[in-house]
C-alpha cells in the first residue's frame, strides 16, 4: 500500500479519540489544555500552504501517545491537516517501515504526507527532551532479574505519566520538536 492508501485506511481523530478504551480522559485533558502559541501565526501560514495530511501510527495504551497526539491534533488544527490513526498492532507492515533507531516499534509515529501521498517529513515518538528524561528514569531502574523491578518499573511508568499530565513545558517542548521538523 503507498501512503495515500495508507491515510485513506486509517481511523479519523475524533472517532479514534471517542473509541480510546485507556488514556482517553487523559488525552482530552491535554486537548483541552494545551494552546498553540499565538506568535506562531506566520508559521501555520506557510505550513499551510503545503496542504498536508497526517498520518498517526498509535495505540490507546501508550503513554507518549496520549500526550503526542494531542498537542499533534492541536497543530493539525491550526495548519488545517486532516489526521487519520493506524493502530499500530494491526497495521505491523506500516510500523515496520518507521522502525525507531532501525529496530524498535515505538509509538506514536507520524507521517506528514502531501496531497499526492508523498512523504514530507517523519516524526516520533517523542522530543529530544523527553527521551532524555525517559533515558533517565529508565537509568535508575534496577536489574530486570532483580526482584523490586516490576514495583520500579510501575512506580517509574507513574512518575512519567504525572510529568507528562502536569509539566506543560513537557507540552511546550513536543510542539517546539513537532513544529522544527515541519519548518
Amino acid at each position: 500500500m503507498n501512503l495515500s492508501q495508507w491515510f485513506q485506511k486509517g481511523i479519523p481523530s475524533e472517532e479514534y479519540i471517542q473509541s480510546m478504551e485507556n488514556h482517553q480522559e487523559n488525552s482530552k485533558h491535554i486537548l483541552e489544555q494545551f494552546e498553540v502559541p499565538v506568535q506562531d501565526s506566520e508559521f501555520f501560514s506557510e505550513l499551510n500552504k503545503k496542504d498536508l495530511r497526517v498520518i498517526v501510527i498509535t495505540e490507546d495504551w501508550c503513554g507518549d501517545a496520549m500526550v503526542n497526539v494531542p498537542i499533534l491534533l492541536r497543530l493539525a488544527e491550526k495548519a488545517d491537516m486532516e489526521v487519520r490513526m493506524i493502530l499500530r498492532d494491526q497495521n505491523l507492515e506500516l510500523m515496520d517501515q518507521y522502525l525507531t533507531n532501525g529496530t524498535s516499534r515505538a509509538i506514536p509515529i507520524f507521517i506528514f504526507i502531501d496531497q499526492t501521498g508523498n512523504e514530507y517529513a517523519v516524526w516520533g515518538p517523542r522530543a529530544d527532551s523527553v527521551q532524555y528524561f525517559v533515558e533517565e528514569q529508565r537509568s535508575k531502574l534496577p536489574p530486570k532479574d532483580e526482584p523490586q523491578f516490576e514495583e520500579r518499573q510501575k512506580e517509574m511508568y507513574e512518575k512519567m505519566m504525572k510529568k507528562y499530565l502536569e509539566d506543560r513545558s513537557v507540552w511546550k517542548d513536543i510542539y517546539e520538536s513537532i513544529k522544527l521538523k515541519l519548518q
